[in-house]
C-alpha cells in the first residue's frame, strides 16, 4: 500500500521559505564530490534577483537533494514544489554526448509533472556539438573555466519567473464556464471519489483551496500584498466548509506572508539578509486595484473593496496565535506530521526573534513529540540536532545540550552496522557549554563549582569512552585526568579507587603529558596539571644549612656601608598573593650547593598515594632538580615534604612551582594555579660558588660550654688544663674540601676580661710557614701552631687564691665559632671526654685551656680584597674558640680570614 506521508521533514524551514522558488542542483553520471560542490556553491550565490521593469523580488531556494514524495505535496504548498532542476555532469568525448543527454531527461521526468524549466550544464566536451545554440544545455571546458555560470543562472530564473506568472495569472484570471479544480494532497484523493461536485459545500471547498493557492503564488512571484488578501479570504471560506487541513495551511501562509512583511531580514538565521523592502508595497496595491485581475467564478470580481475589509497583516502576537490555530488543525491528520513539524519549527524561529523563549519552547516541546513514520538512524541524529540548535536559538542551553547529547548517543546505536565514533566524539564536546563544563582546569579554580556534577561526570565518562572507541588513547587519558582533577570534591571513595584504576590502565599505554592536544575543527585540549594530587598548602623556600650558609660581610676596617632605604609611609598597602610570591627572600642560595623548598602537602584520597619524580619547577637561572619519590598515607593530613636542587649558575632564582608523576600523568603545577597556598616568598639570589674548609684542632673536645654561640655563629669547646707558666702548643689543621681555592687567612686575637687588671697575654703564633701553603687547593690540608703559655698575675685578688686551690686554675669551655650559625647537636652533661678520637678530621675538637679565653673568626670582610672576599665563610666546628678562666678573664683570637665557608 502506498504511504502517502510526506516522508523526510526540512528541519532548516523557515516562514519567509514560503515565497521562495525551489530548485534542485544534481550531478548526471559520474561527477568528483569537489568538482560538483565547486559549481553547487557558485549557483547557489544566485538566490534572488529583481525581476525586470517590475519593483518585485524573486527568491531561490536550491537543494542538491529533494525526494520525490514531497514533490507530490506542491499543490498543498507551493514552496515545496520543485520548479527548476539544474544538473552537472562531465562529458569528455563526442560519442558519450547521446548517452549522457538521455540521462539528463530520465532526471527531469523524476520531477517532470511540476517543472517549470531545467539546465544541463557540461563540462569537458569540445568540438562541433558545443557550437551547437541550446537554451537547456551550457558547455565549458573544464572547471576553472565557466565565468558564466552565474549570468546564465540568472536568465535561468527569469525563465522561472516568466512561467509562474503565467500560471498565477491563469489560476486566478476568470474562465466563464470553467469549473474550479479540487486540488488535493496525495492522501485525500481517494476520499473525494463519488462526491457530489455541484454541491455549494463542495464549491466552496474548491474556492477556498484555489484561493490558497493562488496567495501562494503571488508570495513567491513577489506581491505581497496581494497573497494577504488571499490567504484571509481562503481563511473564510475553507472555515465555513471545515476543510482543517486546508485551512491549516491558509493560516500558516497567512502567518508567514506577515513574518516577510514584519521581519524582512529573516528569520532564518541565513547569511545574507533579504533585501525586501516595504517601498514597494505601494506598487503592488496600485497593482491590485485593476479591475477584475484576480477574478474566479463564485468570487466577487472587485478585489478592491476585499481589500479594503481585509486585515491585511497579522500583527506580530496575532502571527503566533495563527500559528497555533493552524498546527492544532494538522495535528488532526496522522499523514501531515512533516507539516505539522515543520509548522511548530517556523513558529520558535519567529519567537526567538520577538524574545518570546517560553511559548517557543512549548512549541519545541510539541514538536518533540510529533509522531512521523519511522525514522532512519541518520534522520534521528539530524532530528535531535536540530531541537537542540533551536533550544539553543531561545536561549534554553542545557536542554540544547541534553538534544544534542542524544544525538551523540545515536550516532553509536546498535542498530548502525559501523558506529560513528567521531560524530559522537564532536557532538558531546557541543554540549559542554550546556552542562557549564570547560575542558579547562583553570575555570575550575576560580570560585565555586558552576552545574550539576554528576551530569558533567557522566558527560566526562561518555567523553572517554568516546576517545577510546576512536582510537585515541591520549585523549582518553586528558578526559580521565580532567574528571579526576576537577571532579575530585564530589567523587565517592570507591569512584576514585575505580577512576585512578582506569587511568592508570590507560598512562600504561600512554601515559600522560603537560602537551597541548589539538581536535579538528581548531578546538585544543589544555594539559591537566595534577594539583590536588597531592594537595599542597604551603611552600617555604629554606635557607642554606649553618655550614654552608653564606653571610654579608663587614670590613676588617670598620667599614660599614649602609644600605637601608628612607622610609616612606602609605596608609594604602598592596598586598596580593602574586607579590608575596614575588618577594625577594632576604637570604641567599650558593651556586653549587644543594638547596632546599619545604612544601606542606595533603593526600585526599582513601588510599596511600604514590608520587614518582617530584621536583622543582624553576626559572631565572639554570638549575637541577633532584627529583624524589614520596608515598603519603590515606588522607594523611598535612605531611612536610622537601624538596632539593642545585642551582648552575649565578643571578635570581624564582620558584614558580613543582612537577609531579601521579598514576602515571606527569604535572607542571604552578604555584600562580593553586587555590589557598600561603608562601612567604619565592624569588632568592643565588651568588657564586665559595670555598668550604674543615678545621681540627689537637685538643680534646670540652665537656661544658661556658658561653653560648650568638645566633649567627657557629662554636664549639676544646679545653686544656695548664699552671701558671706552664705552656703548650695548640696545632690547627686546616683543610679544603670545596672545589674553590682558600687565598688568604688572618688570625687575630681578642681577650675577654671579667675583673680588671686579671689578664694573660699567653696566645702566639707564626703564620708565615702556613701562609706559603696558600692559595690552598681543593683537597690540600695546611697547618699552623699556636703557642698556650699561661702567665697570670695575682696581685690585687685576695679570694683568688681561694679560687685557684680549687682545681688549679683549669679553664675549660673554649668554643671555635665563626659568624655563620651551625645549628649543633646539644651534648649531654657529663659525657666523658674522648682525646684519641677528636683529633680526626672534621670532627668538633675541643681544646681545655689555662688561662685562655676565645676564639673569633671576623664577621667582615676587607673591601679591597679580591673577587673571592665577595664569598661568605665555610663553617666549622673549630673556627673561633673562647676559653673561659675562672680566675675571671677571656681572651679571644681569630683563627683567620680564609675566606670559605664552614664545614661540619
Amino acid at each position: 500500500m502506498r504511504d502517502f506521508k510526506m516522508s523526510v521533514p526540512d528541519y532548516m524551514q523557515c516562514a519567509e521559505d514560503h515565497q521562495t522558488l525551489l530548485v534542485v542542483v544534481q550531478p548526471v553520471g559520474i561527477v568528483s564530490e569537489e568538482n560538483f560542490f565547486r559549481i553547487y556553491k557558485r549557483i547557489c550565490s544566485v538566490s534572488q534577483i529583481s525581476v525586470r521593469d517590475s519593483q518585485r523580488v524573486l527568491y531561490i531556494r536550491y537543494r542538491h537533494h529533494y525526494p520525490p514524495e514531497n514533490n507530490e505535496w506542491g499543490d498543498f504548498q507551493t514552496h515545496r514544489k520543485v520548479v527548476g532542476l539544474i544538473t552537472i555532469t562531465d562529458c569528455f568525448s563526442a560519442k558519450d554526448w547521446p548517452q549522457t543527454f538521455e540521462k539528463f531527461h530520465v532526471q527531469k521526468e523524476i520531477y517532470g509533472s511540476t517543472l517549470y524549466d531545467s539546465r544541463l550544464f557540461v563540462f569537458g566536451l569540445q568540438g562541433e556539438i558545443v557550437e551547437q545554440p541550446r537554451t537547456d544545455v551550457a558547455f565549458y571546458p573544464n572547471y576553472e573555466d565557466c565565468q558564466t555560470v552565474e549570468k546564465r543562472i540568472e536568465d535561468f530564473i527569469e525563465s522561472l519567473f516568466i512561467v509562474l506568472e503565467s500560471k498565477r495569472l491563469d489560476r486566478a484570471t476568470d474562465k466563464s464556464g470553467d469549473k474550479i479544480p479540487l486540488l488535493c494532497v496525495p492522501f485525500e484523493k481517494k476520499d473525494f471519489v463519488g462526491l457530489d461536485t455541484d454541491s455549494r459545500h463542495y464549491k466552496k471547498r474548491c474556492q477556498g483551496r484555489m484561493r490558497k493557492h493562488v496567495g501562494d503564488l503571488c508570495l513567491q512571484a513577489g506581491m505581497l500584498q496581494d497573497s494577504l488578501v488571499h490567504y484571509h479570504m481562503s481563511v473564510e471560506l475553507l472555515r465555513s466548509v471545515n476543510d482543517f487541513l486546508w485551512l491549516g495551511a491558509a493560516l500558516e501562509g497567512l502567518c508567514s506572508a506577515s513574518v516577510i512583511y514584519h521581519y524582512p531580514g529573516g528569520t532564518g538565521g541565513k547569511s545574507g539578509a533579504r533585501r525586501f523592502q516595504g517601498s514597494a508595497l505601494p506598487a503592488e496595491a496600485a497593482n491590485r486595484h485593476r479591475p477584475g485581475a484576480l477574478t474566479t467564478n463564485g468570487i466577487n470580481p472587485d478585489t478592491s473593496t476585499e481589500i479594503g475589509r481585509a486585515k491585511n497583516c497579522l500583527s506580530p502576537e496575532d502571527i503566533i496565535d495563527k500559528y497555533k490555530e493552524a498546527i492544532s488543525y494538522y495535528s488532526k491528520y496522522k499523514n501531515a506530521g512533516v507539516i505539522e513539524l515543520e509548522a511548530c519549527i517556523k513558529a520558535v524561529r519567529v519567537l526567538a526573534i520577538q524574545k518570546r523563549s517560553m511559548e517557543a519552547s512549548e512549541f519545541l516541546q510539541n514538536a518533540v513529540y510529533i509522531n512521523l513514520r519511522q525514522l532512519s538512524e541518520e534522520e534521528k541524529i539530524q532530528r535531535y540536532s536540530v531541537l537542540s540548535e533551536l533550544y539553543e536559538l531561545i536561549g534554553f542551553h542545557r536542554k540544547s545540550a541534553f538534544f544534542k547529547r542524544v544525538a551523540a548517543m545515536q550516532c553509536v546505536a546498535p542498530s548502525i552496522a559501523e558506529p560513528g565514533w567521531r560524530a559522537c566524539y564532536k557532538l558531546l564536546l557541543e554540549t559542554l557549554p550546556g552542562y557549564s563544563l570547560s575542558l579547562d582546569p583553570k575555570d575550575f579554580s576560580r570560585g565555586t563549582h558552576r552545574g550539576w556534577a554528576a551530569v558533567q561526570m557522566r558527560l566526562l565518562h561518555e567523553l572517554v569512552y568516546a576517545s577510546r572507541r576512536m582510537g585515541n588513547p591520549a585523549l582518553s587519558v586528558r578526559h580521565l585526568s580532567f574528571l579526576l582533577q576537577t571532579m575530585l570534591d564530589f567523587l565517592s571513595d570507591q569512584e576514585k579507587k575505580d577512576v585512578t584504576q582506569s587511568l592508570e590502565n590507560y598512562t600504561s599505554k600512554c601515559p600522560g603529558t603537560m602537551e597541548p592536544i589539538a581536535l579538528p575543527g581548531g578546538l585544543t585540549l589544555p594539559p591537566v596539571p595534577f594539583t590536588k594530587l597531592p594537595i599542597v598548602r604551603h611552600v617555604k623556600l629554606l635557607n642554606l644549612p649553618a655550614s654552608l650558609r653564606p653571610h654579608k660581610m663587614k670590613s676588617l676596617l670598620g667599614q660599614n656601608v649602609s644600605t637601608k632605604s628612607p622610609f616612606i609611609y602609605s596608609p594604602i598597602i598592596a598586598h596580593n598573593r602574586g607579590e608575596e610570591r614575588n618577594k625577594k627572600i632576604d637570604f641567599q642560595w650558593v651556586q653549587g650547593d644543594v638547596c632546599e623548598v619545604q612544601l606542606m602537602v595533603y593526600n585526599p584520597m582513601p588510599f596511600e598515594l604514590r608520587v614518582e619524580n617530584m621536583g622543582l619547577l624553576t626559572s631565572g637561572v639554570e638549575f637541577e632538580s633532584l627529583p624524589a619519590a614520596l608515598s603519603l598515607p590515606a588522607e594523611s593530613g598535612l605531611y612536610p615534604v622537601t624538596l632539593v636542587g642545585v642551582p648552575q649558575t649565578t643571578g635570581t632564582i624564582t620558584v614558580n612551582g613543582y612537577h609531579t608523576t601521579v598514576f602515571g600523568v606527569f604535572s607542571d603545577c604552578l604555584l600562580d594555579n593553586l587555590p589557598g597556598i600561603k608562601t612567604s616568598g619565592s624569588t632568592v639570589e643565588v651568588i657564586p660558588a665559595l670555598p668550604r674548609l674543615q678545621i681540627s684542632t689537637s685538643l680534646p673536645r670540652s665537656a661544658h660550654s661556658l658561653q653560648p654561640s650568638s645566633g649567627d655563629e657557629i662554636s664549639t669547646n676544646v679545653s686544656v688544663q695548664l699552671y701558671n707558666g706552664e705552656s703548650q702548643q695548640l696545632i690547627i689543621k686546616l683543610e679544603n674540601i670545596g672545589m674553590e681555592p682558600l687565598e688568604k687567612l688572618e688570625v687575630t686575637s681578642k681577650v675577654l676580661t671579667t675583673k680588671e687588671k686579671l689578664y694573660g697575654d699567653f696566645l702566639s703564633w707564626k703564620l708565615e710557614e702556613t701562609l706559603a701553603q696558600f692559595p690552598l687547593q681543593p683537597g690540600k690540608v695546611a697547618t699552623f701552631t699556636i703557642n698556650i703559655k699561661v702567665k697570670l698575675d695575682f696581685s690585687c685578688q685576695e679570694n683568688l687564691l681561694q679560687d685557684l686551690s680549687d682545681d688549679g686554675i683549669s679553664v675549660s669551655g673554649f668554643p671555635l665559632s665563626s659568624p655563620f650559625r651551625q645549628v649543633v647537636r646539644p651534648r649531654v652533661e657529663g659525657k666523658p671526654v674522648n682525646p684519641p678520637e677528636s683529633n680526626k678530621a672534621g670532627d668538633y675538637s675541643h681544646v681545655k685551656v689555662s688561662g685562655l679565653g676565645r676564639w673569633h673568626l671576623p664577621r667582615a670582610v676587607r673591601a679591597s680584597a679580591k673577587p673571592f672576599l665577595k664569598h661568605s665563610f665555610e663553617s666549622f666546628s673549630e673556627r673561633k674558640g673562647c676559653v673561659y678562666l675562672k680566675a675571671g678573664f677571656s681572651v679571644v683570637f681569630v683563627l683567620g680570614q680564609c675566606f670559605g665557608k664552614q664545614s661540619q
